[in-house]
């Protein structure tokens, strides 16, 4: 079990915390300190089962401002992702190779309560 976590993020000290408070310890990837490759965002994308539009965070400023009016594609927005990576949403979990994004916190729960 990994978390992708920001600690400066409300909503992942939020999970962090939900994790433990059920005697869960899962393995902490900052993934602002330790970026994720393309290669890794693809798979990540695969676990979640989602687009990459779908994993930015879109209301930062850095996409508002320099990336949301473009027509781009999964490849450039992965391309994207792994240059800056406060673009990835946030907090996710990581988990029997399927991952959920915390927002809202039940996704997590709901993956660690779904069989594989």
């Amino acid at each position: 079990m990994q978390l992708l976590h920001n600690p400066r993020c409300s909503k992942s000290r939020e999970a962090l915390t939900a994790l433990t408070a059920k005697g869960l310890q899962p393995e902490i990837i900052d993934y602002l300190k330790t970026p994720l490759d393309e290669e890794q965002i693809r798979q990540l994308l695969n676990q979640l089962n989602i687009s990459a539009l779908a994993l930015v965070r879109s209301k930062e400023t850095l996409w508002q401002e320099q990336y949301a009016a473009q027509a781009l594609d999964d490849t450039a927005i992965i391309a994207l992702l792994a240059e800056h990576p406060t673009l990835i949403e946030r907090p996710i979990l990581i988990y029997q190779g399927r991952a959920a994004i915390g927002r809202p916190l039940e996704n997590i729960f709901t993956l660690l309560d779904t069989p594989v």
